[in-house]
This record gives structure tokens, C-alpha cells and sequence, in this order.
């Protein structure tokens, strides 16, 4: 027996149950996203590596981009995130466009790391940007999209909580304690770092990066502070919009919460499963130039971004996805014989031009096989017509479900389709 040839590290097989299920996702996306008014957009998956080098930082250029030259010999990255590509975008257009901007988009992404739990090499991923706005209002209204989100998906507040900072309150407490200004981006990358590290290993590496021990115990003590928002004007707008926006029951102030990217200027929020489980949800926050270091003028935005892999952890984990089957809303047509096959099409396809989703079965098997099989696929309905049917001008309209079955004029059948297609919806 030949050796299977397995699929590349790191990737996902979508069969059609998985599929169902990602294009569940991407549904519920789509309506939390239109809800609040934003529009869909899409970029290349290639770019080249020094937009990257531009936006996101050292780490995620060097370690965990997929780079290869093209044939003029120019280095060439599969895309590890979208925010660049949408900085490229704005800049493009940027005297054409309508701001503040509300763009949202769902892809495939790249980055190579080492798959485990909840982290793979090729992802699909939702981001979601506010971009021309320097108001709380605006980081307010992507936490609030956040939040309808999780609620939309049936994940309730003491299930997950979306944990925000602002690296302007972090960069003045970090003044406070005696940290120079050059020293400060590398402190909050480790700050970020903290739950990834045991405690003695952070505190090792904090201080070998020039703190002293008084310095490291500050710093300790800064980020064990619960109340420290209430310092920060911005912090205090925000959670009192969110009040307003009725979400703030899902948000959490957090000094932990950094984000390692370099772009981020002020607030920064994550969400995360409240059992400690699961790596974030999503992340994201506010930038003062999106479009500045790839050519454009200076443009303030907020956003965030979701990889499908944890949420999906999650929800699996909480028993919130649906049991989604790729023909749950389809309708069988049985082939009774060869004589009748004519017939079967005809009312298949005048199904289908009436919006239905409708297969039939390719061979003159057996009915109890044909059944068994639209049963199996998971099917909602099945015709049988065979030549008493065609006689009389009547169908059998078969409720997989509920195990009952109907004779009924041809005529009828699409008012009792839709009613057992209604119920199967309200499931």
C-alpha cells in the first residue's frame, strides 16, 4: 500500500463539517461587524518583508514571518497579519477616502511557530479597524464590538472578559519608577511576556535588561495594581463609555495587558477565557500612526484582530457550536428508476430556481439505500415520486428528522417544505 502523503505542519484539513462550522464563524462575524457599520475589505496574502519591517517589529519580521525571494530576487513574506496591508491600503487612497473608516476583513494568515494548543502555522483570522478617529469613543466602540461578539457567540461575561490597558498610563507609571526613555520599549515587551514566563525567569531577565531590584519590585507592584486606571483620564472615559455602549460587564481593567507589537500608542485590550485555559481570544488596540511609515500622513485608528483557532477552542470547550452539518437545510430527490429520473429532475430544478438547496442521487439504487444515504449526509427532506406519483401528479415528502412523511400534490410542495425547513431553523 502507497504512504499517504500527510499535509504540511501546522495546517488544517477542512472537510465539509469543519467547513460548516468556519463559515458559521464567519457569519456570526459578518453580522456583528455589519451591526455597527462596518464594511468588508480584503489585501493580497503576499507582501514584501519590509512593509513588515515597517509596522510590526522586530520579532515578528525575523522569528515568525514565512519569507522567500521572487525572481527579481526582492524578499517576499506570506502575510502574518493585516494591518500593514491595511496601512498600505489607506495610503494608496488616502485623499479619496471618507474617514473615519470602518473596515473589516476575514483571511487566511501565516506565521511559522511551533503548532500546539490553540497556535498553528496557517490561520484565518478576523480584523477589524476604526481608522481616522483619535477619540476614546472610537477605542470604546471596537471593545463594544468585541463584546456583542462574544455575546453573540453565547459566551457569557463570567466566561470570558475582554482586559484592557493603555500604554500612556504604563509609560508615565514607568517614568515614575525611574526608567529611562530608551529602556522602556524592551520593558513592556517583557511585561507582555510575564504570563509566558516562569516568575524567577522574568525577574532574571527583567532585571538583566538594567533594572535594579528596587526598579523590578516598583514594577511588580504596578502590575498587581487593580485600581491603577483610575489614574488615567482616557481609562476613565472609556469605561464609562462602555457603560453607555452596555458592555461593560465584559470588560476588565488589566496592567498586565501590553501588547508586543510596536505600533500600539495608547489603549490596548486582549480578551481571555476567565479559566485561564486558552491562549487570547483576540487583541488589538490604539495606533497614533497607521499609515505614517509606509509613506502617507499620519492617520490615528483603533482595532483589533481574531484568530479562528482559539475561538473555536473556546466554544467547543463551553458546547456553543451548533451541530452544523453541510446539508442540514438541504432537500433529497430520490431517483425511483430510470423512467422516473426525468421527473425528479424537473421538480429538482424548479426547487432550486424557488431557493432551495437540492441533490439528488447520481445512480437507480435501491429507495432504502438512496434514503440512507440523504439520512446520513444529514438531509432535512427527501422526495420520493415514483410512477404512482407521476400518475396522480403527487410527491412523498419525507421529514428525515421526525420520521414522518406526507402525500401531498406536487403543487403543495414547497409551502410544506417550508415549514419543515422553519422548524429545522428554530432548533
Amino acid at each position: 500500500m502507497e504512504k499517504i502523503i500527510r499535509s504540511v505542519k501546522g495546517t488544517r484539513d477542512f472537510y465539509p463539517q469543519e467547513m460548516a462550522v468556519r463559515r458559521w464563524l464567519i457569519t456570526k462575524i459578518q453580522q456583528v461587524s455589519a451591526s455597527f457599520g462596518y464594511q468588508e475589505y480584503d489585501g493580497p496574502c503576499l507582501e514584501t518583508i519590509d512593509l513588515y519591517a515597517a509596522k510590526s517589529g522586530e520579532e515578528l519580521v525575523k522569528e515568525q514571518a514565512f519569507v522567500f525571494p521572487d525572481r527579481s530576487g526582492e524578499n517576499i513574506a506570506l502575510r502574518p497579519e493585516l494591518t500593514p496591508t491595511l496601512a498600505r491600503m489607506i495610503a494608496s487612497k488616502q485623499n479619496e477616502l471618507t474617514f473615519p473608516c470602518r473596515w473589516w476583513s476575514f483571511g487566511p494568515f501565516w506565521r511559522y511557530e511551533r503548532p500546539q494548543k490553540g497556535r498553528t502555522r496557517e490561520f484565518f483570522q478576523w480584523n477589524i479597524d476604526l481608522i481616522g478617529s483619535d477619540q476614546v469613543a472610537a477605542d470604546a466602540e471596537l471593545i463594544a464590538v468585541a463584546a456583542e461578539f462574544l455575546r453573540s457567540m453565547g459566551v457569557r461575561p463570567e466566561q470570558a472578559k475582554i482586559l484592557i490597558n493603555d500604554r500612556r498610563l504604563m509609560d508615565a507609571q514607568l517614568s515614575q519608577i525611574g526608567i529611562h526613555t530608551e529602556l522602556r520599549p524592551a520593558i513592556l515587551r517583557q511585561i507582555d511576556r510575564i504570563d509566558k514566563q516562569p516568575a524567577e525567569v522574568w525577574d532574571k531577565n527583567t532585571l538583566d535588561l538594567g533594572l535594579t531590584p528596587e526598579q523590578l519590585s516598583e514594577l511588580k507592584s504596578l502590575l498587581a495594581s487593580a485600581d491603577l486606571w483610575q489614574q488615567s483620564p482616557e481609562l476613565s472615559e472609556l469605561f464609562s463609555e462602555l457603560d453607555a455602549l452596555g458592555v461593560r460587564e465584559y470588560a476588565a481593567y488589566e496592567p498586565k495587558i501590553i501588547r508586543g507589537l510596536d505600533y500600539y500608542t495608547g489603549t490596548v485590550f486582549e480578551a481571555r477565557d476567565t479559566a485561564g485555559n486558552f491562549r487570547a481570544i483576540l487583541g488589538g488596540g490604539h495606533y497614533a500612526n497607521l499609515v505614517g511609515d509606509v509613506g502617507g500622513k499620519p492617520l490615528p485608528g483603533v482595532g483589533f484582530a481574531m484568530g479562528d483557532v482559539v475561538i473555536l477552542l473556546l466554544l467547543e470547550s463551553l458546547g456553543l457550536i451548533p451541530e452544523n452539518n453541510a446539508a442540514s437545510e438541504a432537500v433529497f430527490v430520490s431517483i425511483f428508476d430510470e423512467n422516473c429520473r426525468s421527473t425528479s429532475n424537473r421538480v429538482a430544478a424548479r426547487l432550486r430556481r424557488a431557493g432551495y438547496k437540492v441533490f439528488t442521487y447520481p445512480g437507480t439504487e435501491k429507495l432504502t439505500r438512496q434514503l440512507k444515504y440523504a439520512d446520513k449526509v444529514g438531509a432535512r427532506a427527501a422526495l420520493v415520486i415514483g410512477p404512482d406519483e407521476i400518475e396522480r401528479g403527487e410527491v412523498v415528502l419525507k421529514d428525515l428528522a421526525a420520521r414522518t412523511q406526507l402525500l401531498l400534490p406536487e403543487a403543495e410542495l414547497e409551502k410544506h417544505l417550508a415549514a419543515i425547513l422553519a422548524e429545522r431553523q428554530s432548533l
